[in-house]
């Protein structure tokens, strides 16, 4: 029998209505052929290293704390402990302890995820998918899933955010191309193309989050000088540029003749 509080105790203090873990519980030996993975499980990926180093503790050690499954019509579906299941596929296992419990497809959801997130094991993008599927699937506010996690209902919206993001700039994300933080800089910019730019220098040249936030100030500089110029050059209809140097700006205005340069000072 494990522990009291188990995988639960943290799990318990975040989402409270779920019963303790240990009430009611039966543990028992389940063929792996007959386990099927979380459809809900926010992590899109595990890393390798971590689970082979699992895989040879389990070898050594077997299975120290039983996965929690709940029984889906012949078979069982993981509610949390999918590294330890592939762990032991791995490590040749035939069986493996788990808990059984009676979850709805929302507790389920949620104990993945909340799983996952107690741990950091979830990069941005899928932390903030499994918000988005919470949200979509059983209808939760921002604030509902703010409570269900532990966090605060900027965080959610903050992370919700990021999913505006060219996939391109996703997958940078993902991979620990670009931080958090990076991505939150990158958001300022309206334009796709200049957020991808961006998102390519800072990978590229490694540029700190700081760096990054004072490349969108002089982007979105640069963007509100050609409005400008376009006004401008709309309203007198002759060709200029705003230039800007050493945070002074300067306008340059060419006329084909004397007479259009007298036109335009006449209408000063």
């Amino acid at each position: 029998m494990p522990k009291k509080g188990g995988l639960g105790k943290g799990l318990e203090a975040i989402f409270g209505e779920i019963e303790n873990i240990e009430n009611e519980e039966r543990i028992i030996n389940i063929a792996i052929d007959l386990i099927e993975k979380n459809p809900y499980q926010p992590r899109e990926t595990f890393d390798d290293k971590s689970i082979e180093e699992l895989t040879e503790s389990i070898k050594e050690k077997g299975i120290i704390q039983p996965i929690i499954v709940r029984e889906k019509e012949d078979k069982y579906q993981i509610v949390a402990g999918e590294r330890r299941f592939i762990a032991a596929k791995r490590a040749g296992l035939t069986s493996i302890p788990a808990i059984v419990k009676n979850f709805t497809d929302k507790e389920a959801a949620e104990i993945a995820l909340i799983e996952n997130i107690q741990r950091k094991d979830l990069n941005p993008v899928e932390e903030a998918l499994a918000y988005k599927r919470l949200m979509e699937n059983f209808g939760y506010t921002q604030e509902e899933v703010a409570r269900k996690v532990g966090k605060d209902r900027a965080t959610i919206a903050n992370s919700l955010r990021l999913l505006k993001l060219p996939e391109e700039i996703l997958n940078m994300l993902k991979k620990g191309e670009i931080s958090q933080g990076h991505a939150r800089a990158i958001l300022a910019l309206k334009d796709e193309n200049s957020q991808k730019e961006l998102a390519k220098k800072i990978r590229d040249k490694k540029l700190t989050v700081r760096e990054a936030e004072r490349e969108v100030y002089q982007n979105q500089q640069i963007e509100e000088l050609k409005k400008l110029e376009e006004k401008l050059k709309n309203a007198i209809n002759t060709p200029l540029k705003i230039k800007i140097r050493d945070g002074k700006y300067s306008l340059e205005i060419k006329f084909d003749n004397i007479d259009k340069l007298n036109e335009f000072i006449g209408r000063l």
